[in-house]
């Protein structure tokens, strides 16, 4: 039973029902209310001091602060990612860790979707054109309905992708390293090599998690492997893809457009890629729906009591 609870993620803290939700189950839980400010490993070690679990996503969970914390021994993960989170350093110090896949996988797969949309449309360049009172004549873009779509990661948010594609009678094809043969039957997805991924695309969507083999997976020889046509789509984890690389290719009109919701530093800093016309950019805003919110903090809240021991086996995907 978890005495002292932390929630230093301002996600939670600085959004009224979404603080109840957690008050309801744990009424002397404190926050960090400062949605402007992410807590750094110092001042992570300081306020979580005396508490035995936290609610933690997107904040460092290292090996230093588990050691410093001894009596912190149950954290939930608020999201799905557990690209901050030393997997290795919970089962050193024994931590109970509870995480669930696909909570927000509906509003993600929606963003992805408007992205695609987007970038074919041309509806970013577009539109500043005419903010800056330049009354663009009009520009010839592409439907989606027909498209070539690949998906590279077809695990819950890709997916969904899958499902909300089926009005528009695209050809789906994916990449995955595990078998999904039956969901693919059932939404007549085909499966296609990394290889095949990247020569047919018409529109490229990534639903990867961060490790070590997927970082800058997407460097600049493997973007310039894609269709001269493709638009590509990130919605999943900075880092993936090489940013200076994109640019190049972007500014070179070697990739036409692109929509981007992560970026490998964040808040993102690279103003010359986000200013590029062909870029529609949001901040990270992927799950920043109300109904994913309050889906992802339940499944928090559950997480603290039914947490399990790390073991290697739960979280290979993001232990390669």
């Amino acid at each position: 039973m978890i005495q002292r609870l932390g929630v230093p993620h301002p996600a939670i803290g600085y959004v009224p029902y979404l603080r109840d939700m957690v008050l309801a189950r744990y009424p002397d839980a404190k926050f960090n209310e400062d949605n402007n400010h992410r807590l750094n490993e110092d001042e992570l070690i300081a306020f979580l001091d005396g508490c035995d679990g936290a609610i933690m996503g997107g904040d460092i969970v290292s090996d230093r602060l588990l050691r410093e914390l001894p009596q912190l021994r149950n954290i939930g993960i608020f999201g799905v990612g557990l690209n901050t989170v030393d997997l290795a350093a919970c089962q050193k110090h024994g931590v109970k860790l509870g995480h669930r896949s696909g909570t927000n996988r509906l509003a993600v797969a929606e963003l992805a979707l408007t992205f695609m949309i987007t970038t074919l449309r041309w509806i970013t360049p577009l539109n500043q054109a005419m903010r800056e009172g330049k009354r663009p004549r009009t520009r010839i873009g592409r439907n989606l309905t027909g498209r070539v779509v690949g998906i590279h990661g077809c695990g819950h948010i890709g997916q969904e992708v899958v499902r909300l594609l089926q009005p528009f009678n695209c050809t789906i094809i994916a990449n995955d390293l595990k078998d999904r043969s039956d969901f693919y039957a059932e939404y007549g997805v085909q499966a296609v090599s990394f290889d095949e991924l990247l020569e047919r695309s018409e529109v490229l969507t990534l639903h990867l998690p961060l490790t070590r083999a997927t970082r800058n997976l997407y460097d600049g020889a493997t973007l310039d492997r894609l269709r001269d046509d493709c638009v590509l789509i990130n919605t999943c984890r900075g880092g993936i893809v090489d940013e200076d690389s994109l640019l190049e290719r972007l500014e070179s009109n070697r990739i036409p457009a692109a929509g981007f919701d992560v970026f490998d530093i964040e808040p993102a800093q690279n103003d010359r890629l986000l200013r590029h016309p062909n870029l529609i950019a949001t901040p990270h805003a992927g799950a920043s729906t109300r109904d994913a919110r309050i889906a992802m903090v339940g499944a928090v809240i559950d997480g603290l009591t039914d947490g399990k021991l790390v073991n290697p086996v739960d979280f290979a995907d993001y232990m390669d």
